[in-house]
């Protein structure tokens, strides 16, 4: 049987580096897209796939990608530009020129990972993006598609699951304003794989847009508290009244060590309830090997995230590599980072001590020692 020819976008992101792991564990050819294929080059599964530049934003650069991979057969559609000044009709003109390109190139199939999109009229700049994006991705006469829709995807490394990380850690006191009573139906990023590798299938997943989930409902607040109790820390829940969204946005990229823009963009995201729809996949596609993960497996699993490693040497997916943001893996961690990098090998067993300092205290000496980091290459260039 000929193997699926696979090219994915977005493949130095965070789904898109895993997804790549994935697809070829199930033995697909798979084609690494990247603006910057050099890139490519820092990931584990480099010397295993093919690479080519692409430039999502430019129709040129999309159709000279699809002529330098040849023959592709799926398309896994990952890109976003969500923290970007104007990201909504770039995101969508992106997608107009993949899906143009993927046309021409004869590439049956576009699988789109998005986000649930709730049934309301005034919806959030990024949940209406990614509704506009998979509009997008339909070209008459062009590839089927396949909109896998996704809330919070729960994994070390993940944004979201980083900026839980992060308001946990850092208050003693957890503020639940009223929208943090919500209902969400989270996925852990193992099942997020399986269900995008499952889409590649056109005999059994028809064209269309499926929600995809784990086994259980949350909401914010809880998904706070449970990571609290998988990390081993004491937090006080306390209501908060009047506070909306639109106000934690702009706090959020002062606060949290996580890119302002996009992290301000996921905030207003939480003003929705984000459930399932009944159409998913349960009905055409088995269960994953053992089950969908729960909530506090998952969290469990990126909690106790071990040392970063390539990540096609990821025991776990849920485990942070060494390719995922700096920002990501806690305040201890990037202390450790930084200690180890400043200190004798002979004291790094000791280093581990720095897990024993308290949430807060951690925030604000990381907070302190990169804001003196981004000071020197300020200092050095006057």
């Amino acid at each position: 049987m000929k193997a699926v020819r696979t090219l994915v976008t977005g493949a130095t992101g965070y789904i898109g580096s895993r997804l790549v792991t994935a697809l070829l564990s199930d033995g697909h050819d798979v084609v690494a897209a990247s603006r910057d294929p050099d890139r490519l080059a820092d990931f584990g599964w480099s010397d295993r796939v093919s690479t080519v530049a692409l430039d999502a934003h430019d129709e040129d650069s999309a159709r000279a990608a699809f002529d330098q991979a040849g023959r592709i057969d799926v398309v896994y559609y990952l890109v976003h530009g969500i923290g970007q000044p104007g990201f909504r009709e770039a995101d969508n003109r992106a997608a107009a020129n993949v899906a143009t390109a993927a046309k021409a190139a004869g590439v049956r199939r576009i699988v789109y990972l998005g986000g649930f999109v709730p049934d309301d009229d005034s919806l959030s700049e990024h949940l209406t993006s990614r509704a506009e994006v998979a509009a997008a991705l339909h070209v008459d006469g062009g590839p089927d598609v396949v909109w896998l829709g996704a809330a919070i995807v729960i994994g070390a490394g993940s944004t979201s699951f980083e900026m839980l990380r992060y308001v946990a850690d850092r208050f003693l006191l957890l503020p639940m304003p009223d929208w943090s009573a919500n209902p969400i139906d989270p996925i852990s990023v193992r099942d997020a794989l399986y269900y995008l590798v499952a889409a590649a299938d056109s005999d059994t997943v028809p064209a269309g847009s499926y929600d995809i989930c784990g086994p259980e409902t949350t909401t914010y607040g809880d998904l706070l508290r449970t990571y609290a109790k998988a990390a081993g820390i004491w937090r006080t829940p306390v209501a908060v009244h009047g506070i909306d969204t639109g106000l934690v946005s702009k706090v959020t990229g002062i606060i949290l060590p996580v890119p302002g823009g996009l992290a301000g963009d996921l905030v207003e995201s939480l003003d929705y309830p984000m459930m399932a729809s009944e159409d998913g996949l349960l009905e055409r596609v088995p269960e994953p090997p053992g089950g969908r993960i729960g909530v506090e497996d998952a969290i469990r699993r990126s909690v106790t995230s071990p040392r970063r490693r390539p990540v096609d040497e990821l025991a776990d997916p849920h485990h942070l590599a060494d390719t995922d943001p700096d920002w990501a893996g806690g305040d201890a961690l990037r202390l450790r980072r930084l200690a180890c990098a400043v200190t004798p090998s002979v004291l790094h067993p000791v280093l581990g001590l720095i897990d024993e300092i308290p949430g807060p205290v951690a925030a604000a000496m990381r907070t302190g020692v990169d804001t003196v980091l981004g000071l020197v290459p300020k200092v050095g260039s006057a």
